[in-house]
């Protein structure tokens, strides 16, 4: 039997029981970790308010074994809160679906549990972080965040030089299949071609130039949110299920 503490980003929680809950938590070293929470949702269980969805917390866990993560569920026997992002998240509407749209892509990022993912974990942190602060729009600080992990898990898109044969861009030819923008010779079929300030945006986000990114017109940002939605949709083979609530925000 074995104590493991780490830092993490409560993803989700799933009921259990009378009074627990299943806790899912990106952590830093730890990658995601499924825990039972004991007691949790008793009302006088002051435990159990740290470990909502967007919390930062630092916690505790009991495993049977020298792993975290066995044949059995650890539990979490401890939690204090490092940042509490959730409060400035859930009282906007549009923050909201942002932040629970980022919180399904990190979980569907790490599907193997206990496999470290610390550049998703601080992808997820620092995203938590702006989006509580309200420093952009919350649609911008989404599109970021969704092609910076596609980034780091080895997708990242091309919106300037060909993706296939390399040649320098501009090139306005994009196709999710080909990863991102293609030259004329490399056309993929089914290739669009969108406007230059929706991928001139695009590669602002990507690369972190929110000085430009902040400056797009409107109807630039929702054609660049297509084209993230599209591609993710591509490479993780199915949708998000909160994106719908993000197009309706």
């Amino acid at each position: 039997m074995s104590l493991f503490r780490d830092d993490g980003i409560v993803l989700r929680t799933q009921k259990l029981g009378e009074a627990d809950r299943i806790i899912t938590l990106l952590t830093r070293n730890h990658g995601r970790v499924r825990a039972v929470a004991r007691g949790v949702r008793r009302t006088k269980s002051k435990f159990g308010a740290r470990l909502e969805p967007f919390s930062h917390v630092d916690v505790q866990f009991f495993a049977r074994g020298s792993e975290l993560v066995g044949r059995g569920l650890p539990l979490c026997t401890q939690g204090e809160i490092i940042a509490p992002y959730g409060s400035g998240i859930v009282t906007d509407y549009a923050r909201y679906c942002a932040g629970t749209a980022m919180l399904e892509t990190a979980e569907r990022f790490t599907d193997h549990e206990g496999e470290p993912a610390v550049q998703q974990y601080l992808l997820l942190v620092g995203g938590l972080r702006t989006l509580s602060r309200a420093e952009h729009a919350p649609n911008l600080i989404l599109d970021a965040f969704l092609l910076r992990s596609l980034a780091v898990n080895g997708y990242a898109p091309s919106f300037d030089d060909c993706a296939r044969c390399g040649v320098e861009g501009p090139n306005r030819l994009f196709s999710v299949a080909a990863g991102g923008v293609t030259c004329g010779e490399c056309r993929v079929p089914g290739s669009v071609v969108p406007s230059a300030e929706a991928v001139a945006l695009l590669s602002a986000l990507l690369t972190g130039d929110w000085t430009a990114a902040d400056m797009c017109e409107p109807r630039h940002a929702r054609e660049g949110s297509g084209l993230v939605s599209a591609y993710l949709h591509w490479h993780l083979e199915r949708g998000l299920r909160s994106m719908r609530y993000v197009e309706k925000a």
